[in-house]
């Protein structure tokens, strides 16, 4: 039986839905969803795996031109997804014109792997405004395949992802076959407490935060969680931690439930919130968080 696999690597500017695409795609809640931009920080990826095929889908940051070193990895990352691709998703939104930078856009236009264009959320559109948006990226992208869909409500889904499958390269799988992604299990403790952060506050304080989880005890019916809410000010940890600490509390109770569903087990969680001061510019601190891979 010949067996596929390849690297499927989401690129798109922030908030077009890479998250909510490849979660549908995975049937697992990998990626943080949530309506403000730069939710996702690294390239994740999530494993489909069938009995003759691998598919390793890559979540990126969505595209930005960077303000600080933080944000800077975050390019690398989406620099790497062209870099590995065999199948490239090029996902913009209903009413969106242009890739916000034109280095990554003639790279997708230059692409020597499979490009398909996703329209996504097309729920929010008419046939007449559907049909123009069609004929506007079939002229920006003309190397492209192009899909209408709504992730969300998953329309059209499954014809990408049979597409996907023609498509994939012959090779033996990159990863083992019962494998959902190449991340540990910390990463998701703490992009969960991240996602409840987002959520939680307003501003610039969810852009200020870094997790690191310092402590990860499983037992055969519950885990034992220790995190550290990483902040860049004093003012900040305030904020964090809230009036007699009923915010920090929130948060926590917020992401034990979330984990309880994730690790399919009991949580006991405690969290900490310490200033690191200007973290987002500091090389050995991204270093230590997993953003530069130099």
């Amino acid at each position: 039986m010949v067996h596929k696999a390849g690297f499927i690597n989401i690129i798109g500017n922030p908030n077009v839905g890479k998250s909510t695409l490849m979660n549908a795609f995975i049937g697992e809640r990998l990626s943080i969803i949530t309506s403000k931009a730069q939710t996702t920080r690294h390239r994740i990826f999530g494993i489909v795996n069938g009995d003759d095929f691998q598919m390793v889908f890559s979540d990126t940051p969505g595209i930005i031109k960077p303000a600080y070193e933080l944000q800077t990895s975050m390019m690398d990352f989406v620099k790497s997804a062209f870099e590995d691709a065999d199948i490239l998703l090029y996902m913009v939104e209903v009413g969106e014109r242009e890739l916000k930078d034109e280095a990554f856009f003639k790279k997708i236009t230059n692409a020597k792997v499979p490009v398909l264009l996703l329209l996504n959320k097309i729920d929010k559109s008419n046939q007449e405004h559907l049909e123009e948006q069609v004929s506007l990226w079939k002229e920006q992208v003309p190397n492209a395949e192009i899909y209408p869909i709504s992730a969300l409500n998953n329309f059209n889904v499954d014809t990408v992802f049979n597409r996907i499958l023609e498509l994939l390269p012959q090779s033996p799988p990159y990863y083992p076959k019962d494998a959902l992604t190449d991340k540990p299990e910390r990463f998701f403790v703490n992009e969960i407490i991240r996602e409840k952060i987002l959520l939680n506050y307003q501003k610039e304080i969810p852009y200020a935060v870094e997790i690191e989880t310092e402590e990860f005890k499983e037992e055969e019916k519950i885990i034992h969680i220790k995190a550290v809410i990483m902040v860049e000010r004093d003012s900040q940890k305030g904020i964090i931690i809230g009036h007699k600490g009923a915010a920090l509390k929130k948060v926590g109770m917020e992401a034990r439930a979330e984990m309880e569903k994730f690790f399919d087990k009991q949580v006991h969680i405690e969290l900490f919130v310490k200033v690191n001061k200007d973290w987002r510019n500091n090389q050995y601190q991204l270093r230590r968080f997993g953003y530069q891979q130099k």
